[in-house]
């Protein structure tokens, strides 16, 4: 079991890991962060927006399944978005380095992170 912090820091020791967020998907605020290289606040808000329209469109397909993991692919970076499924609304977010990282490692340790988070 972890908290917030722990949880963060567990993320943050991917390689590659540049900064890490958990964000509640219904006020787009972060409740905690770590890490630099974004405004991670920013950041929340705009990812809050991502995970309401694929929810939204998930709802319209009628899909009756739950996201594990959204991954952004950037020409630097990459951008995963973790929603906690024991914290209906919560999600947790971490940028890597696309260069120095692992993204089936980092994946792992988000799904790590996000079941043995406690709040």
């Amino acid at each position: 079991m972890a908290n917030i912090n722990d949880s963060l820091s567990a993320l943050l020791q991917a390689d590659g890991a540049l900064c890490a967020a958990l964000v509640d998907a219904n006020s787009g605020m972060t409740l905690g962060k770590m890490g630099s290289g974004l405004d991670l606040d920013l950041a929340a808000a705009g990812n809050t927006e991502v995970v309401r329209a694929k929810m939204k469109t998930m709802k319209s397909l009628g899909l009756s399944d739950a996201i594990e993991d959204i991954l952004i692919t950037l020409g630097k970076q990459y951008h995963i978005i973790r929603p906690v499924a024991s914290k209906p609304g919560l999600f947790l977010y971490l940028v890597l380095d696309k260069s120095r990282s692992n993204l089936a490692l980092a994946r792992r340790n988000c799904q790590d992170a996000e079941q043995a988070l406690t709040l």
